[in-house]
């Protein structure tokens, strides 16, 4: 009876172990910005680590222009997930911020799908520099639980031409890509939006690809 108990018991136990989640790889090593460049070398002093998060911005000066970081990887399906937070005073410009993904770059300038962040915009799908707006987020649920000032989840997961955004696991967006001509396959990036007095953060960045 009792080598029966022990090796139940180490089944049990091996059965727990088989069944552990595999952490999914990260993008961000939280100390430094290893993996990731900015898109205009002008603007690289603007994206920081402070304290095992991605920063740029600092609430007190306007943003001037719209400045990326991005990964030095490109990625095509995928399944990527991060917690961000955006602040600032609305009445000193706009207050916005975006993660862009299966993107490409002209020069200066990045091209490409982009997962919205910031008031009026939450959660929305815009084509940036591209074709604009491709669909208004639905927010109805989202509003309810939705931490304006403070951190939240982003999931963006792509595979083929089906796109789905998700904020704090709540779809905004559910999108089939019908121009066989947009790249399928490109760099992530985020980003900080020009206007107001902004401070945009982002950390615990895995992807998973599908």
């Amino acid at each position: 009876m009792k080598r029966i108990t022990i090796l139940l018991l180490a089944l049990s136990t091996l059965g727990l172990h088989a069944q552990a989640p595999t952490p999914s790889p990260s993008l961000f090593d939280g100390k430094t910005l290893t993996g990731w460049k900015t898109i205009n070398p002008a603007f690289a002093k603007k994206w920081s680590v402070i304290d095992g998060v991605i920063v740029s911005g600092d609430g007190q000066q306007k943003i001037p222009a719209n400045t990326y970081l991005a990964t030095t990887e490109e990625y095509g399906d995928f399944e990527f997930r991060c917690l961000f937070r955006i602040s600032g005073d609305h009445k000193t410009g706009l207050i916005n911020s975006g993660i862009q993904y299966r993107s490409i770059t002209h020069g200066n300038k990045i091209i490409g799908y982009q997962a919205d962040i910031g008031k009026g915009y939450w959660g929305d799908l815009y084509d940036e520099h591209r074709r604009g707006l491709l669909v208004k987020a639905d927010t109805n649920t989202l509003r309810h639980i939705l931490k304006e000032d403070g951190w939240n989840s982003y999931i963006i997961r792509c595979k083929g031409n089906h796109h789905q955004l998700y904020i704090n696991g709540v779809k905004t967006v559910d999108y089939i890509e019908k121009d066989p001509k947009v790249p399928a396959k490109g760099i992530i990036a985020v980003q900080i939006h020009s206007g107001g007095k902004a401070k945009v953060e982002f950390k615990n960045i895995t992807i998973d690809t599908i």
